[in-house]
């Protein structure tokens, strides 16, 4: 005997470990709160957008950290699941064949015609049947070593040789083979519309068919115009339809027993899988095209107490998908954070890559705390409470405020919010003020987080803060020695050559060689 429906949903679980769930730990932690404050600095919202095709649910997950460890590892052994072809390949002909279950029984729900509904509530039931039976005898040999599609499997099982679902099966197909016995004709005189049992009379359309058959070229354009937004009826189809379940009684009342028996066929547990199995497929399917690229992605080490971290050939996941589609290259970077170390100071000369590189730095550390592949060959991420940003914006004039002031104001509340857990990132604050404000506020700023103990980064022209304490680290955007106008957007360990005030002065009044060629040619 299977699981009794809504009693065993509760037997596995794909997105958090059993002991999260014992000890009351919500998968919907207290980060999903302030999840999307930063999502538009880091370009989250995009990524998240892309990879969800705007699927609230699933946004939700991916949007909302966790710091427990386990709960990381938990999703990341699924993952490794389903670098199985075979797993893959299954996992995600289900979740095809349940996303055409949920589209018909959805429809369904709005049709007005009693037997249609049925009908097509059947067809889902079918589906259904079909992808349940495929899964568990594909499934059942694989070798899985995640604990949440080991649980599931063996829910699978119970549930496949279950009394109920085994009725399921049979009395599905026995009303398909019974529907598919039905045959009429219609016959149409003037205004009138007869509708009788076919006997035997030739199917015209099989001729007609035949006909035009000689005249096809192969692949052609379709010049058909679909008309119909709903796969609803007209009153002529209900009516025609009315008719012939009258000369068909003994089909349409099976029809109408299976709906009355099935009609809420689809199991919670299996649905809820399906809709926990689609954080998985849909991020895969979002990072295939750049894996075949040459990119890589890996499991990141996590750990909620060391903040000792790495990253080797990591990228911007949002930049690396516009590059791709436009043929670009993708240019990968390194860092890392030893013991004492805190805070990357980035320094050198405008459009390098240091905004890309701060915004990598957040969406690494949001992305390892939801518990996917991260962009890199490898990767050691603190599991941290919050991420705070601040890059630089328009000035917006609704505000009846300066962007100084709002500088100022957005920088006290994070230096009130953070906590020595957090993640703080700063693109070109205070860049609107004279040098001398701008050092002296970037210094308060800069002692604050060293006092705090928070990871951050910080990208300035003001070269001073990268030697501010020890716990700082000088990072510098990267030129062609040969051309110092040519950017390779490499960012790496090194000492601020103090040039980068200098350059962001002679861009911004277009001084540099360049630009005055430019204006004298």
């Amino acid at each position: 005997m299977g699981p009794e429906r809504g009693q065993s949903v509760a037997a596995f679980d794909l997105l958090a470990p059993a002991h999260a769930q014992e000890a009351g730990v919500d998968r919907r932690d207290h980060a999903r709160d302030h999840a999307r404050d930063h999502a538009r600095d880091l370009h989250l919202d995009q990524i998240v957008s892309d990879i969800t095709r705007d699927d609230e649910t699933l946004q939700e997950w991916f949007f909302t950290r966790t710091r427990d460890v386990a709960t990381v590892q938990h999703r990341h052994d699924v993952f490794r699941d389903l670098e199985d072809p075979g797993v893959w390949a299954a996992l995600r002909e289900l979740c095809a064949s349940l996303r055409e279950v949920v589209a018909h029984l959805s429809q369904a729900s709005a049709m007005r015609v009693a037997h249609q509904r049925q009908a097509w509530t059947l067809d889902a039931a079918a589906i259904y049947c079909a992808a349940i039976r495929q899964l568990a005898k594909e499934l059942g040999g694989s070798p899985l070593r995640s604990r949440g599609l080991q649980d599931f499997r063996r829910y699978l099982e119970s549930y496949a040789g279950s009394e109920a679902f085994e009725r399921l099966e049979a009395e599905t197909t026995e009303c398909k083979d019974a529907l598919a016995g039905v045959s009429y004709c219609v016959q149409i005189d003037g205004g009138r519309v007869t509708v009788r049992r076919w006997a035997g009379e030739a199917d015209y359309s099989e001729d007609i068919q035949a006909v035009f058959e000689r005249f096809r070229q192969g692949a052609v354009r379709s010049y058909l115009i679909d008309y119909r937004v709903w796969p609803g009826m007209t009153r002529v189809g209900e009516q025609i339809l009315g008719l012939v379940s009258r000369l068909f009684p003994d089909e349409f009342a099976l029809l109408g027993a299976h709906f009355e028996r099935h009609g809420g066929f689809l199991d919670p547990g299996i649905h809820r899988f399906y809709r926990e199995l689609q954080f998985y497929v849909s991020y895969r399917e979002h990072i295939d095209p750049m894996r075949a690229a040459g990119l890589t992605f890996c499991y990141p080490e996590v750990d909620a107490q060391s903040k000792e971290e790495l990253a080797e050939d990591t990228f911007d996941l949002s930049l690396a998908s516009v590059l791709l589609a436009e043929g670009g290259t993708v240019v990968t970077n390194d860092f890392r954070l030893e013991p004492g170390e805190r805070i990357f100071v980035v320094s050198g000369p405008n459009q390098g890559g240091k905004t890309t590189f701060a915004r990598t730095f957040g969406q690494l550390h949001h992305l390892a705390a939801v518990g996917v592949p991260v962009p890199g060959r490898r990767a050691r991420i603190y599991l941290c409470d919050r991420v705070f940003t601040h890059f630089e914006r328009e000035e917006d004039l609704s505000t009846l405020t300066g962007k100084l002031e709002t500088d100022l104001v957005e920088m006290q509340r994070t230096l009130r919010d953070a906590t020595p857990r957090s993640v703080v990132i700063m693109n070109e604050v205070f860049s609107s003020t004279s040098l001398e404000d701008a050092r002296f506020l970037g210094t308060e700023a800069m002692r604050r987080l060293v006092d705090l103990g928070c990871l951050a980064v910080y990208v300035t022209f003001i070269d001073e803060l990268a030697s501010l304490a020890p716990s700082v680290v000088s990072m510098i955007s990267t030129i062609v020695p040969e051309d110092p106008a040519t950017r390779t957007f490499k960012v790496v360990r090194g000492p601020a050559n103090g040039l980068a005030y200098a350059l962001s002065l002679a861009e911004k009044y277009r001084l540099t060689y360049p630009q005055l060629l430019e204006r004298i040619v």
